[in-house]
């Protein structure tokens, strides 16, 4: 039996920022924040992936980086302050945040298999 899953290395260095969060109540504002806040995150930022999933009251999501610096510059953009000023009072009840950084990664894309 083959295994398909591939191990494919470490070519450069990546963090991922990992946001989980217990919902209060989103509205449309949210919505609007949340888009604007993806499309800064990637095209000022250098964000190169950002993927977010709400069930329930749970929220999660997770940004994909190449440097600490371009986090930390994410995290004191003026709009992303106001941002995160408004999710502490009205959208989220609870949050945290992590900062990773991602050492392997695999996947079953049998293309990758040498």
């Amino acid at each position: 039996m083959r295994n398909n899953m591939c191990f494919r290395g470490k070519s450069e260095q990546m963090y991922a920022v990992i946001f989980k969060a217990k919902i209060h109540k989103l509205d449309k504002a949210y919505s609007e924040m949340a888009k604007r806040m993806r499309e800064l995150a990637i095209n000022k930022y250098g964000c190169t992936e950002f993927i977010s999933i709400t069930e329930g009251t749970q929220e999660m999501a997770i940004s994909y980086w190449k440097s600490q610096e371009q986090i930390k510059q994410w995290k004191e953009n003026s709009e992303h302050l106001v941002a995160q000023k408004r999710g502490r009072s009205a959208w989220y009840e609870s949050y945290n945040v992590q900062v990773v950084e991602v050492i392997r990664e695999y996947s079953n894309n049998t293309s990758l298999i040498e």
